[in-house]
């Protein structure tokens, strides 16, 4: 059974007064094992960002649904989502969306405090977590007295440390140099083989090569979806950026017919 489930979603924004209905969503359908990489890809305005809302639990479709581990979001309760999305989703935005009067450390505990969590039992997630992402000297550091790949790596642990079924990245290698953005791969990867589920939206082929499976968006559906099947990542490279040249020369065509 997939951990992941989304069907027929569709999601329309509606004005004030009811005018200028966009469809931001078209019966996207789709599904994740769990242990998956996936990522997901498209141009601006192709629906990623109301998607990984939708999985993210901040946002409801209009039809369709959405269910992680059997759990159909549309059953949950207003008061229950904040909860649930604490313990079963892990978040990694591109800008850390790290608390600059906390130290890395308060940062990445910070969901176990408002699980309530006694502080040894945190220290006993935390230790290993850091290690193992190669923090552990600078925890007791301010964001703003770290590097940004250091930033991203505490945004992971954060993530992490809940142990939650899924992770969902937004653009998460977009405000970190080339050596920085190789290395948060690179632990996406290491992350990904120990058995956590990865859905990440990226406009970076180069992060994409790195999934296990790359979902193509176009105008609120899924216009492919590439498969690594053995591939390298420089192979994955490659196939990715010809599909989008596809994708994008057929979005070029469709403009000029109109």
């Amino acid at each position: 059974m997939p951990i992941l489930e989304v069907n027929n979603l569709q999601k329309i924004y509606t004005g004030r007064f009811g005018g200028n209905k966009v469809e931001a969503l078209r019966n996207l359908s789709f599904e994740a094992e769990k242990g998956e990489f996936i990522a997901i890809m498209g141009e601006s305005g192709s629906g990623k960002t109301t998607l990984l809302n939708i999985l993210a639990a901040l946002d409801k479709p209009t039809s369709g649904s959405v269910r992680l581990d059997g759990t159909d979001f549309s059953t949950l309760r207003e008061s229950d989502i904040a909860a649930y999305r604490r313990k079963n989703l892990g978040f990694v935005f591109q800008d850390f969306n790290l608390l600059d009067t906390f130290s890395l450390r308060d940062n990445i505990l910070l969901p176990l405090v408002l699980f309530g969590m006694k502080y040894p039992e945190m220290e006993q997630r935390l230790d290993p977590l850091a290690k193992r992402l190669g923090i552990e000297d600078q925890l007791d550091k301010y964001p703003y007295e770290v590097s940004g790949g250091q930033k991203q790596r505490a945004a992971v642990a954060r993530a992490l440390i809940t142990i939650p079924e899924i992770i969902l990245a937004d653009e998460p290698t977009g405000a970190l140099d080339s050596r920085s953005s190789d290395e948060l791969l690179d632990i996406f990867n290491m992350i990904n083989r120990a058995g956590q589920t990865v859905v990440m939206v990226t406009h970076s082929v180069k992060a994409a090569s790195r999934a296990g499976r790359v979902l193509f968006i176009r105008d609120g559906e899924v216009f492919h979806q590439l498969y690594r099947a053995g591939m390298s990542d420089d192979e994955m490279y490659r196939k990715i950026s010809d599909t989008l040249t596809v994708l994008t020369s057929r979005s070029a065509v469709e403009k000029e017919a109109i």
